[in-house]
Formats: C-alpha cells, structure tokens, sequence
C-alpha cells in the first residue's frame, strides 16, 4: 500500500524523538530540590518579621593603585554572605551542600550590597562569572563574588610626602534599611583577611581593621555601614632621591659663590642664575604630579625655603658688587684730595690702586669695626722718579687713606649654611614625627 505524504512528511514514517537537554534537566532539578517555583524571592526571607541577619567577611586579593590626583583608590576582594533563607532548605540523606554558579543566583533573593562612594566597580567575569552559591540542607547560605572597586578616598597631603593616609571601603544595603536587613561582620575584626604578598610601590600597608555604623538618609531612613579601614604609610626613599637630594644640593652649590673673587663677574652670575632655574625645574616637576589642593604641603615648605636661600646668594652677591662700587668712587675721591708735590716737574705714578690691590693682602692695623664692616688702612705710595732732564732726584710722599672693605662674602659663609642646617633640623623634627 503506498504511503502517503502529509505537509511534506511521510505519514507511516517512524517519529524521531529528540534527546533531552542536560542542562535544563539540571536546571529543573536544582529548582525542584529547591523549590524555587514554590515561593516568592522577590521578598526577603522573613518579609514582615524581624530583620534578616547577613554576616559579611572580606578577603582583601590586591591594591591595585593609590592616586593622590584623583583621590582614591582600587582594590580587588571576595565578598562573602551569609544569612539563613528557610525557603531554600532541602532534604540530605548526606547532610551535604549544594554549590551552584551565577546561573541560579539570578532566581533567588540575594543581598542587595553596594560600595558607597565608590567610583566604578564591577564583578570579574573571566572564564565565567565569579560568583559562587552554596546552599545547606537547613537553609544556610553562601553567597560569594569576586569584586574589583574603585572608592574615594578623602587625603589630607598637608605633610606630603611624610604623610600617613587612612581610606575606607564602605559596604551598605541600599534597599533595605535596618528594619529588614541587619549587617554585620561575621567574625568581628577576624572577618577581614589580607594577602601577605599586598604591596604598593609608595605606600607601607601598616594596618587593616573592621568597624560597624549606622548611615541616615533623611528620605529613607537608617541603614547598617560596613567599614573596611586601611592605614598606609608613604614611603619616603623615593622623594628623598627625587627631590630633598637635588634641592639641598642646589642650595650648597649656590655657595660655592661666597667664595669666588666678587670682582670675578662672569663666574658668580651664572653659577647664582643656574641654581636659581634649577629649583624653578623642581618646583614644576613635583607639583605637576600633584593635585592642585588649597593648602601648603611639607614639600612646599622645603622647596620654596631651599628657593629662597638659593635666590637670596644671587642678591648677596648684588649687595657686595653694589657696595664696592661705592667703595671704589670714595677712594678716587680721597685720592683726588692727595696733598701735591711741588717742585717735581714730572710726578711719578702710584704703584698700585685699591681695586687692583688684593684685599686679603692689605695692612691692618687693628683698627675696630663699624657697622658690622671691617676698616683697614691702604697706603697709597706716590712715588716720584727722577727726572731725566734737569735731573732732580724724585721724592716719595706716602698718604694713609680710610677704606671700608665689606666682609659680606666672609659672613655668608657661615650664616648661609648655618641657617639652612637650622631650617633643616626644625622641618625634619617636626614633619617626621
């Protein structure tokens, strides 16, 4: 008997069933054993009684960076649950739990944490998502997810680079207030575990602890804050090479001046305009790192005081060429008024005059000072050669003559560096307490 076709298929042709899909029936089961389609986890276990109790234990994996320009911070964590859902409960010959992935996570009712001034975070997905639910016969439950975050984090830099800064990870319900959700750290201070290979690159992990407050929000009312508290200590080798090394050795250099003849004009003016630039330089470079705060900051302190000291060797030096100009223009004048010689017809040339006469080599006759100036007393010989034509035998006067030398470069060498190693000891005592 020929078969027939019906709609393209073959009507006596054998049926071919397909193979049920082991996912769903896994799934199926699962929800099944849990009853999920039995109950409403839209609602918090409890709903109208008493607050659900979560219990929060962190386990700190990593700081990732600290930035002082956009003030905050990124860490990455395990965040773990724990509270009891009757809903969920199961029979177990074995008394064992259940483990599941982030697949049923999405069906049941889960704590709704977030990160309180946190900037952006998220849950690493890689291979899969990273979270993990495990379920207890008796309804216990485990909720635990591996979160990257980057929080704000308030930082006073007024003793910059010396400084020691607290942050604080916040953790809250943002939901539920107190009235339905109760958190707390399930362990106490023992709910916070830290990697022993945590380091940073500028900072000294000195400390992490938990504390408990209650946040009000005048719209919604009071809500449960987990506080995840760390204190970092800056480390200061790096500033120390970076900046205090090259700012005192600009201030030193800078005095190499006191030294050098104040006659030598070529030599001091440079050497006082390059120390001059080079703390300009770093100057720039530190506070182009740098947020730009409203207050002074220790390395300010130091930098613009090395500044001063190093811009106040230029003007010294414009003092002491000031000052002995003044001192040449009244030696010419007490030279003009030298007694004249008669009766010698070609009067000879003085030997030497005062700016060509070192001053180190000049008589003192212990004369006191005045006005912080030391006064030393120049002979100024006018000696007469013979004249070769009527032969007249020439005769010397000599002329004791006043002039003031100014020891300014005598005392810059000791109140410069003296009052730099003052400056020094007063920063140092006060900002590395």
């Amino acid at each position: 008997m020929p078969q027939t076709e019906v709609s393209g298929c073959k009507v006596g042709s054998p049926i071919i069933k397909r193979s049920p899909d082991v996912t769903k029936a896994w799934g199926t089961q699962s929800e099944t054993l849990l009853r999920l389609d039995e109950h409403d986890f839209t609602m918090r276990p409890g709903f109208g009684g008493p607050a659900v109790p979560v219990g929060v234990d962190v386990q700190v994996e990593s700081l990732d960076a600290i930035s002082e320009v956009d003030m905050d911070f990124t860490m990455t964590l395990y965040l773990r649950h724990y509270w009891k859902d009757e809903r969920l409960s199961f029979r177990s010959n074995t008394n064992h739990s259940m483990t599941f992935d982030g697949r049923i996570v999405k069906k049941i009712w889960v704590p709704d944490m977030f990160f309180v001034h946190s900037k952006k975070s998220f849950t690493h997905d890689t291979t899969t998502d990273n979270v993990m639910l495990r379920v207890y016969p008796d309804g216990k439950v485990l909720y635990s997810l591996r979160v990257t975050v980057t929080a704000m984090c308030s930082m006073d830099l007024s003793h910059f680079p010396l400084d020691t800064q607290t942050c604080s990870l916040e953790i809250e319900s943002y939901a539920y207030t107190d009235d339905d959700l109760m958190l707390y750290w399930k362990e106490g201070n023992r709910s916070l575990s830290t990697d022993e290979r945590i380091s940073l690159s500028q900072f000294l992990i000195q400390e992490f602890h938990t504390t408990t407050r209650l946040a009000f929000y005048s719209s919604t009312g009071w809500y449960n804050r987990l506080y995840i508290n760390f204190t970092l200590r800056r480390h200061i080798f790096f500033f120390l090479l970076q900046t205090y090394f090259p700012a005192t050795l600009m201030v030193m250099l800078s005095w190499v001046s006191f030294w050098i003849d104040r006659r030598a004009v070529p030599a001091r003016v440079p050497l006082g305009i390059t120390t001059v630039l080079t703390m300009s330089t770093i100057i720039t470079g530190v506070n182009a790192s740098m947020p730009r705060v409203s207050y002074i900051k220790a390395v300010d302190i130091y930098l613009w005081v090395s500044f001063v000291f190093v811009f106040l060797s230029v003007i010294e030096y414009a003092a002491v060429n000031y000052l002995s100009t003044l001192q040449e223009r009244k030696e010419r004048k007490q030279r003009e008024r030298l007694p004249c010689t008669c009766g010698v017809d070609h009067p000879g040339m003085m030997s030497a005059s005062y700016s060509e006469v070192d001053a180190n080599n000049t008589g003192n006759y212990g004369m006191r000072e005045e006005n912080g100036v030391k006064r030393e007393r120049m002979l100024v010989q006018l000696a007469m050669e013979s004249d070769q034509i009527t032969g007249h035998v020439g005769s010397t006067v000599y002329s004791s003559v006043w002039i003031d030398t100014h020891a300014i470069d005598k005392y810059s060498r000791v109140v410069f560096p003296g009052s730099y190693i003052l400056f020094n000891i007063i920063y140092w005592s006060i900002y590395s307490i």
